[in-house]
């Protein structure tokens, strides 16, 4: 479950340094920028959410190449990358959260089984991108991208000058 005081948190560490953010999702489905968004005051750092599910909308929206996709599939460390640095360039924010996986149950192969999920995170000054195996059925995949989303954000918005 998505903690209140995760979410709170964040808002208020983007507040209080006037930082922008802006989301790419995937797998979660808009998710993420529904957690971000239930804060009252939220327009003040979130500034977009983007939910590119093809890889159509991956190349359109994000400028996401057919070269990686093509190369790595849309699940993938140079993907998640990529759509992390095109929202953020798109947005014109200071951070850009992508996240791109399997949710489930259907869609895994032995080389990337349900439950893989790669979240980005796009700086002016670094990308950063987390590889996790989630074991859960389809929403608690969710849930725990969204988590660890948040996780990552809240980790960098503290440690790093941005």
């Amino acid at each position: 479950m998505i903690s209140n005081d995760l979410i709170e948190s964040i808002a208020e560490l983007l507040t209080d340094k006037k930082l922008t953010v802006a989301t790419a999702e995937s797998c979660t489905g808009g998710l993420l920028g529904h957690v971000l968004t239930s804060v009252s005051g939220s327009s003040v750092y979130y500034d977009r959410g983007i939910i590119s599910y093809t890889n159509q909308a991956k190349q359109e929206l994000l400028n996401v190449s057919l070269d990686l996709l093509q190369e790595y599939g849309a699940v993938s460390k140079q993907v998640a990358r990529s759509m992390a640095k095109g929202v953020r360039k798109n947005a014109k924010a200071d951070i850009g959260v992508s996240t791109t996986g399997i949710a489930g149950p259907t869609g895994g192969t032995k080389k990337k089984p349900v439950g893989l999920v790669y979240i980005g995170l796009s700086t002016r000054k670094k990308t950063v991108v987390n590889r996790f195996v989630f074991d859960g059925d389809r929403l608690e995949n969710k849930d725990s991208t969204c988590i660890e989303a948040l996780r990552l954000l809240q980790k960098e918005i503290v440690e790093q000058e941005l």
